[in-house]
């Protein structure tokens, strides 16, 4: 296969908008502890709190644990400032709404780079993408380009006191099949399993008694990681913003 291309890394603050609490560790949370340990900025954003995501557990109860384990699973990876939106899990719908929510999200934290996750239909082979994961990806592409419009949800101008905001410079979506470029999370591999251990309450909850985050997470980073030439990589595939995005 082709060799990846490394990311850009001269940026300071990064926004990370997923569907779910466990979305970054099951393919980004390694790369986010490299860029804090370089003294990076990065913000979590959770669309939903993960609230379907265990059938034995209401959705009531749910709700704190799955917040709780994504608060301690973020500071692993220095990560202090996660945002949970109260979203309804599972049936997330791509639309104007929907823009409209991350669109004011993107303005308040006005990042250089937004990261998502994989939002194509599959994961690269038959296994289907969820359909939470499809609606937040795309309404982050939208969102991105909505915030620098100051005629694009301009309440939030006027009124909410929210300035546009057309700084970001690429949006990346970690775990697509079409991903392109790579950081290599060699060092912060550990740190990375660590952050996926810690939702222990949700895997448990979906009866993987199997399950190894070791080596789940090597098995999804040693393959770009041999065509970065280094140990484990990330991967993601890459939006450039900017005029005419």
């Amino acid at each position: 296969m082709d060799e990846l291309t490394r990311l850009d890394e001269d940026w300071e603050r990064a926004l990370c908008i997923v569907a779910h609490p466990d979305d970054m560790e099951f393919g980004a949370a390694a790369a986010v502890a490299r860029w804090t340990g370089q003294g990076k900025s990065v913000a979590y954003c959770m669309a939903t709190s993960g609230e379907a995501g265990i059938d034995g557990m209401d959705p009531d109860e749910c709700r704190g644990v799955r917040e709780a384990e994504q608060v301690a699973s973020a500071r692993l990876v220095g990560v202090e400032t996660v945002e949970f939106l109260g979203l309804p899990d599972g049936v997330l719908e791509y639309g104007v709404p929907l823009r409209r929510t991350l669109t004011a999200v993107v303005r308040r934290h006005r990042p250089d780079i937004v990261i998502t996750g994989n939002f194509r239909d599959t994961w690269g082979g038959q296994n289907l993408n969820q359909a939470d994961h499809i609606a937040i990806g795309r309404g982050v592409l939208d969102a991105v380009r909505d915030a620098g419009n100051r005629w694009v949800f301009r309440d939030q101008v006027e009124q909410d006191g929210l300035e546009p905001w057309g700084g970001v410079r690429a949006v990346w979506a970690f775990g697509s099949p079409d991903g392109r470029h790579a950081v290599d999370i060699t060092d912060t591999f550990d740190v990375g399993v660590a952050s996926l251990e810690a939702h222990r309450a949700y895997i448990g909850g979906l009866g993987w008694t199997d399950f190894d985050p070791r080596e789940f997470l090597e098995g999804f980073t040693r393959p770009p990681g041999s065509r970065l030439g280094v140990t484990y990589a990330a991967p993601f595939e890459v939006f450039p913003m900017g005029w005419g995005g």
